[in-house]
C-alpha cells in the first residue's frame, strides 16, 4: 500500500499520488448502529463494503425499514408533482422543526390521504363544472335554432292564413286535403343535442348520413372559444350539433356513433319556457360550483404551501433515512446477533475523525458498549481517492474519463493542469480569440453560484463544469497568440518596431530583393513583418513543425520519467532496469537526437537538411555528412546513438520475462507463510490472497512483453508524428482566421458603403464565433485530449483502478432512485 502517512485532522493536498487508504472493521452495537451510520454519513469518509452479497434484498435485516422509506419517498415525489402542477415552490424555513421518522411517516400518510381526497373532489367538481358549461352552450345554441325555426313556422302560418282569407280557388281543396290526413299516420320526429370535437365533425356528419341512409336532419353550430372537455380536461374546439331522426332504430345508431366520436349529449326541451328555465338553473349551479371550486383550490393551495415550507427538510430526512438503512443492509450480524460488523475503506488521515464519530454515536444513543474500530491487513487493491477542489476537479475528470488511476500510481492530472491547456493553445494561438474565450469563461465563473443552483442543459452543464479548464485554455491561447503575433490574424508591433525595413522609401524591391535588417531582433514572438509576405507560410510551417516535434519529445520523455517514479515507488527494480532505461535510450537516441539537431540548427543558422540527416542515419550511417554536418563529431555520435537504439530493443524484450520467472520460483512458497495477526485478520488475509497465487505462465508473460516492446518501438515513431497535429491545426486556425478577415471584413470595408460594411461585420462576427470560437475550440480540445490520453499517458499510466465512493449524505442524488 505504499508509504502510509500518519493520521491527522486535515487531508494532505497532494494530487501526485492518491491518498493512503486502509481497510477498517467496525463492530457496532445494535442500539447505536443507526446513529453511528448517520454520523459516518455526515462525515463522508468511509466506503462500506457489502458483506451480504449472497443475500437478496428481501432477505436482509432491514428490508422492511427500507420498504417503509421507499414508500415515504414515493409520497414525497407525489407532493413534489402536485406542487409543480400548482406552481408552489419549496421554501427553506429559518427554523427547522426536528421530527421523528415515525411521526413523519404518519404525517406524510395523513397529508397524502387529505391531498388525494381533495384532488378527487376537485376533479369531480371540475368535471361537473365543465359538463354544465357544455350544457349551457347546447341550451343557448340549440335554443337559437328552435327559436328561429318557430319564427319561420309562424311566418309560414300567417302567410297561409292570408292566402285563405284571400278566397283562392285552391283553398277549399287544400283544407279538405289537410283535414283528410289520418293523425295516426303522422311521423313523430325525435332529436338529440350535444357537442362534438370540431376536427371530427365532418366525419361525424358523413357517418350519420350513411348509417341512417340520409333519413335525418343535422345542424351544427361552431363554438367560438375552445371548451374544456369533461372527460380529458383539455381545451378542445367543438361544435354544437342538433340531429333530428325518425324511429328508435335510427336513434340507437345515432347514440352509438356519438359514443364512438366522443360526442357529449345533453337533454333538451322544445318549449321556449322550459329552455329559459333550464338555462337559469344551469347558470345558478355554475355559480355555486365556481364558488365551491375556488374555495377548494384555496384550501388545496394552503395545504401545498404548508407542505412546501417543510418539503426540503422532509425530502432530505427521508433520503438520509433510506441511505442509512441501505448501508445497514450491507453490514453483517455477528454470531450473538447483538452487534453489526462493518468493513470499509477510509483514508488514513480520517482515522481520528471516524473514531470521534463512533464515540459520539455511542454517547448520544446511551449505548453501554462503544463501537470497536480496527485496521485490517489485506492485499486487496484499495480504491483511488484524490482530494480535489473546484479548480482541479475538472482536470482530474479528464484523466478519469480515460481510466481511474491505480492505487497510488503517478497521477497525470498534476501535469495536465498545465500541459493540456498549453497544447490546446499551440493549436489555437490567437490572442484575440483567446480574449473572447476568456470573457465568456469569466462570465461563467463570476456567476457560478447562480448557475450551480440551476438546472442547465447538457451542453451548458458540460461547459460550466469545465469552466476552469476553458479559463486556462484561454490564458494560454493569449500567450501563444502573442508569440504567433496574431489578433484575429492581424499582427501588431506590441513590443517593439519590426526589425526589418525596405531598402528605399518606395519599397519597390520588397517582393523581389527582400527586406534588410535595420533594428535589433523583435524581442517577443514572431516579427509582424512576416505577415502577408511570400515567405510567411514556409517560415511559419518550418517553425511550427519543429516546435511540435520538440514539444512532443519533451512530453513523451516526461511520461517515461514518470514510469521511473512509479517503479521506484512500488519498488519494482525490473521496470527500472528493463523498461525505463531502454525506453529512454531508444526514444532519445532517435527523436531526442532530432530535437537536438533542431535546436543546433536554430542557434547556428545552418542550412542543413534534417530530413536527409535522419534518413541516411539509418540507410548509410558510415557516409560523410558533407554540407549537412551541424557540429564536429556528429557522424560518430550518430553511430553510437544508432547502436544504442538497436541494443535497447532486445534489452526491453528478453531479460524481463526470465527474471520474472526466476522471481516467481524463488518466492513461490514464501507467499503462503502465516501472518502474525488475529484469527479474524488471518481469515480476511487468506480470503483476499487466494486470488494472488495463480499459476505463472511464462509464455503469456513473454508474449505480453513482446507486444509491449513492439508497441513502444512503433509508437515512438507514430506518437512523434502524431504531435505534428499541433502544427497542422495551428496552421488551419491561422489560415481560416486570415480568410475571414481578408475575404469578409476587408472586402466589405472596400465598398465604402455603410450597409455593406454592417452586413460584412455581422457575417465576420458569426463566422468567427461559429467556426473559430466553437468548432475550432472543440477540434483543438479533442486533439489535445488525444495527445494526453494516447501519446503521453500510455508511457506510464495503467488506469485500472476504481474510485473511492464514500457513504456521504452530501453526495446523495436529488432524485431518490
Amino acid at each position: 500500500m505504499g508509504d502510509a502517512r500518519g493520521g491527522g485532522c486535515c487531508p494532505p493536498m497532494d494530487l501526485f499520488r492518491s491518498e493512503p487508504m486502509q481497510l477498517v472493521q467496525l463492530i457496532i452495537p445494535m442500539e447505536s448502529a443507526h446513529l453511528t451510520v448517520s454520523y459516518l454519513g455526515d462525515l463522508g469518509l468511509l466506503q462500506f463494503k457489502d458483506l451480504n452479497v449472497e443475500k437478496s434484498p428481501f432477505q436482509r435485516a432491514y428490508a422492511s425499514q427500507l420498504k417503509r422509506c421507499g414508500e415515504m419517498a414515493r409520497k414525497i415525489r407525489f407532493f413534489k408533482e402536485q406542487m409543480l402542477k400548482a406552481g408552489v415552490s419549496s421554501t427553506t424555513l429559518a427554523t427547522k422543526v426536528d421530527v421523528n421518522i415515525d411521526d413523519l411517516e404518519v404525517k406524510l400518510s395523513e397529508l397524502e390521504a387529505e391531498l388525494t381526497e381533495m384532488n378527487a373532489n376537485g376533479e369531480k367538481l371540475q368535471r361537473s363544472h365543465n359538463e354544465l358549461v357544455e350544457y349551457k352552450l347546447v341550451l343557448q345554441k340549440a335554443g337559437e335554432f328552435f327559436h328561429s325555426a318557430q319564427n319561420r313556422a309562424l311566418e309560414q302560418q300567417r302567410e297561409l292564413e292570408s292566402r285563405q282569407s284571400g278566397g283562392s280557388m285552391e283553398t277549399p281543396l287544400l283544407q279538405d286535403q289537410e283535414m283528410s290526413t289520418d293523425p295516426s299516420k303522422q311521423v313523430k320526429l325525435g332529436f338529440l343535442a350535444g357537442l362534438v370535437p370540431r376536427e371530427r365533425s365532418m366525419a361525424f356528419e358523413r357517418i350519420l348520413f350513411r348509417a341512417t341512409r340520409g333519413n335525418l336532419f343535422l345542424r351544427q353550430v361552431i363554438v367560438e372559444d375552445p371548451v374544456t372537455d369533461p372527460v380529458s380536461g383539455e381545451k378542445i374546439e367543438k361544435n354544437v350539433f342538433l340531429v333530428f331522426y325518425a324511429g328508435e332504430r335510427a336513434k340507437a345508431k345515432i347514440l352509438k356513433i356519438c359514443e364512438a366520436f366522443g360526442a357529449n349529449r345533453y337533454p333538451f326541451a322544445e318549449e321556449s319556457r322550459k329552455q329559459a328555465q333550464m338555462i337559469a338553473e344551469v347558470s345558478a349551479r355554475l355559480s355555486e360550483l365556481k364558488t365551491t371550486i375556488d374555495a377548494g383550490q384555496l384550501h388545496r393551495g394552503n395545504l401545498l404551501q404548508t407542505i412546501g415550507d417543510q418539503f426540503d427538510h422532509w425530502n432530505v430526512l427521508v433520503r438520509k433515512e433510506k441511505s442509512i438503512y441501505h448501508t445497514l443492509n450491507m453490514l453483517s450480524l455477528d454470531v450473538t446477533k447483538k452487534c453489526l460488523v462493518a468493513e470499509g475503506w477510509s483514508p488514513v488521515y480520517a482515522t481520528k475523525q471516524i473514531q470521534d464519530a463512533l464515540d459520539r454515536a455511542a454517547f448520544d444513543s446511551n449505548s453501554q458498549v462503544g463501537a470497536i474500530f480496527q485496521v485490517l491487513h489485506t492485499r486487496e487493491p484499495p480504491p483511488t481517492y484524490f482530494q480535489t477542489n473546484k479548480f482541479t476537479s475538472s482536470f482530474q475528470a479528464i484523466v478519469d474519463a480515460y481510466g481511474v488511476a491505480k492505487y497510488q500510481e503517478a497521477n497525470p492530472a498534476v501535469y495536465t493542469i498545465i500541459t493540456f491547456p498549453f497544447l490546446f493553445a499551440v493549436m489555437f494561438g490567437d490572442w484575440g480569440h483567446g480574449i473572447c474565450l476568456l470573457l465568456a469563461t469569466l462570465y461563467l465563473i463570476i456567476r457560478e453560484k447562480k448557475f450551480s443552483r440551476q438546472k442547465l442543459g447538457d451542453i451548458m452543464e458540460m461547459t460550466f463544469g469545465g469552466r476552469y479548464v476553458i479559463l486556462m485554455m484561454s490564458l494560454f491561447s493569449i500567450f501563444t497568440g502573442l508569440i504567433y503575433n496574431e489578433f484575429f490574424s492581424v499582427p501588431f508591433e506590441l513590443f517593439a518596431p519590426s526589425a526589418y525595413s525596405c531598402r528605399d522609401f518606395s519599397c519597390r524591391d520588397a517582393t523581389t530583393e527582400g527586406l534588410i535588417k535595420v533594428r535589433p531582433t523583435y524581442p517577443f514572438g514572431v516579427d509582424p513583418v512576416w505577415h502577408g509576405t511570400r515567405s510567411e507560410l514556409p517560415f511559419l510551417n518550418s517553425l511550427k513543425m519543429k516546435m511540435s516535434i520538440l514539444l512532443g519529445v519533451a512530453q513523451m520523455n516526461l511520461g517515461i520519467i514518470l514510469s521511473f517514479f512509479n517503479a521506484i515507488f512500488f519498488r519494482n527494480g525490473l521496470n527500472v532496469w528493463f523498461q525505463f532505461i531502454p525506453e529512454i535510450i531508444f526514444l532519445n537516441s532517435l527523436f531526442g537526437y532530432l530535437s537536438l539537431l533542431i535546436i543546433v540548427k536554430w542557434c547556428t543558422g545552418s542550412q542543413a537538411d534534417l530530413y536527409h540527416v535522419m534518413i541516411y542515419m539509418f540507410l548509410s550511417p558510415t557516409d560523410d555528412l558533407g554540407e549537412n554536418q551541424l557540429f564536429p563529431g556528429q557522424k560518430t555520435l550518430q553511430l553510437v546513438l544508432l547502436l544504442l537504439a538497436l541494443v535497447s530493443v532486445p534489452w526491453m524484450l528478453i531479460p524481463k520475462p526470465f527474471l520474472l520467472k526466476k522471481q516467481h520460483d524463488r518466492h513461490q512458497g514464501e507467499s503462503y507463510a502465516p501472518l502474525e495477526s488475529t484469527e479474524e485478520s488471518l481469515l480476511v488475509e487468506s480470503n483476499h490472497d487466494s486470488h494472488g497465487h495463480e499459476e505463472f505462465e511464462f509464455s503469456e508473460v513473454f508474449v505480453h512483453q513482446l507486444i509491449h516492446t513492439i508497441e513502444f518501438v512503433l509508437g515512438a515513431v507514430s506518437n512523434t508524428a502524431s504531435y505534428l497535429r499541433l502544427w497542422a491545426l495551428s496552421l488551419a486556425h491561422s489560415e481560416l482566421s486570415s480568410v475571414f478577415y481578408e475575404k469578409v471584413l476587408l472586402l466589405a470595408w472596400g465598398y465604402n458603403n455603410v450597409i455593406i460594411l454592417i452586413v460584412g461585420f455581422i457575417v465576420f462576427a458569426f463566422a468567427t464565433v461559429g467556426v473559430l470560437l466553437v468548432m475550432e475550440t472543440l477540434s483543438a480540445f479533442l486533439h489535445a485530449l488525444r495527445l494526453h490520453w494516447v501519446e503521453f499517458q500510455n508511457k506510464f499510466y495503467e488506469g485500472d483502478g476504481y474510485l473511492f465512493h464514500p457513504f456521504s449524505f452530501a453526495l446523495l442524488d436529488d432524485e431518490d432512485e
